[in-house]
């Protein structure tokens, strides 16, 4: 039987974990990160989760169904409900001191000159945030909550991104990151595409293109491995989208997982979630604190030098080894841990996973698996050398129906629900 991957957190002080598991330090401080996160008793859900900002006791005002301009809303942990009766409470008022530094504030003030743009139809227009409807909630994404909403006016669904401002520099740094790396990537085919946000004096609301499923949802939702050829196509645009970044914006995403991938009805497959990327510095990148520990490479776990946790873009490489494997074989390769920390040190410590030898897989597509998860990542190649492997070259130009394929497993596993 599959075991689901530890949930994607990380640790909260930000610090080095260390991997030795017997360690008293070790010991405590996941003893703490337990209690912190560990599901509080009550009669009543509670209003927060641990994405969020908002303190426990913090009593959220209702929106009306259709938002107003003046209305900031922040996304709740409540399961979708029907369309027409969806609400969200309203962010709190934050202290008065602003701990977001001078630099910060800039970005926000430059940015805030277009917010309320969007290009809906084909043409850019100012919108007003009472025309946009709030359909369900979709997920959750890096600081922030994702909501299908319709812009009524002309009938357009869209995915809305809402995260929370705070007085927090390194929030409002990552805001301002998945708002600069998503408008400048617009026009890029294998990067979801952001069609205007807003900014108000708590939320900031980021408006992209609707998508079908995340590849971690759509797993979950057809319970069956996905073909080499699809997983070829999803190789061939992340590693595309991923090397764009690079090369163009001089990032690292950080963050790659099969949540972070999505496929539409269209078969097009694109990356997203920049919350969390990295601006590398002499191509390496300088901050050990970010992203899922089920997809983290061991070099971020447990750097050389803690004191300078330098690593590049072969971190993200070892990511995608970790998603292939799990997609293509409908389980995630570190099953049974009961927390991060065990998953952290059997990444460190284990021999990487390969493909199971029992499976039907081409000596191309095990080859490339192989190369994204070779442990000593001075010896994994980057994405030049990724890009000319045979696996990947017959996957940019193998013609394969994803459209069909989406639409087929998709409505089997939904007729087989019914029934």
């Amino acid at each position: 039987m599959q075991m689901p991957p530890p949930p994607p957190s990380s640790s909260p002080d930000g610090g080095y974990l260390g991997i030795p598991a017997m360690s008293s330090r070790l010991k405590a401080l996941e003893e703490k990160i337990l209690r912190q996160f560990a599901p509080v008793e009550t009669e009543t859900p509670p209003t927060t989760n641990r994405i969020t900002s908002r303190p426990m006791n913090a009593q959220p005002r209702l929106l009306p169904t259709s938002l107003n301009a003046s209305s900031s809303s922040r996304a709740s942990s409540a399961p979708p409900i029907r369309k027409g009766g969806f609400q969200l409470p309203l962010s709190p008022l934050q202290p008065s001191t602003n701990n977001t530094s001078e630099n910060t504030q800039a970005k926000y003030q430059e940015v805030l000159k277009n917010s309320g743009l969007l290009h809906i139809n084909g043409e850019q227009k100012r919108v007003e945030l009472k025309e946009l409807l709030n359909v369900s909630l979709l997920g959750f994404g890096s600081c922030g909550q994702v909501f299908k909403m319709e812009h009524v006016p002309s009938k357009t669904e869209l995915a809305v991104k809402i995260m929370h401002r705070t007085a927090s520099d390194e929030e409002n740094k990552r805001i301002i990151m998945d708002l600069d790396v998503i408008i400048k990537s617009y026009n890029f085919p294998y990067i979801v595409r952001c069609v205007g946000y807003f900014i108000n004096a708590t939320d900031v609301w980021i408006c992209m293109e609707l998508m079908a499923l995340c590849f971690d949802k759509l797993l979950k939702l057809i319970q069956q491995p996905m073909p080499e050829c699809v997983l070829g196509k999803l190789t061939f645009a992340t590693v595309t989208a991923l090397n764009y970044l690079k090369e163009t914006h001089g990032i690292i995403h950080r963050d790659v997982k099969p949540s972070n991938i999505l496929i539409d009805a269209y078969g097009r497959i694109k990356l997203c979630d920049f919350g969390i990327s990295g601006v590398l510095i002499e191509s390496m990148a300088k901050s050990r604190n970010a992203g899922c520990a089920a997809y983290m490479s061991p070099e971020r776990i447990e750097p050389s030098d803690p004191a300078r946790p330098d690593y590049d873009i072969r971190a993200d490489i070892w990511s995608l080894g970790i998603t292939l494997i799990e997609l293509a074989t409908n389980a995630y390769p570190y099953s049974n841990c009961r927390s991060d920390f065990d998953v952290m040190s059997r990444i460190v410590t284990e021999d990487s996973p390969q493909l199971p030898a029992h499976l039907l897989f081409s000596d191309d597509f095990r080859s490339f698996v192989n190369m994204c998860l070779i442990k000593n990542y001075k010896q994994r190649p980057k994405y030049v050398e990724l890009m000319l492997q045979p696996f990947f070259v017959q996957s940019r130009e193998q013609p394969v129906d994803l459209a069909g394929w989406y639409k087929d497993v998709t409505t089997a596993a939904i007729n087989k629900s019914r029934r």
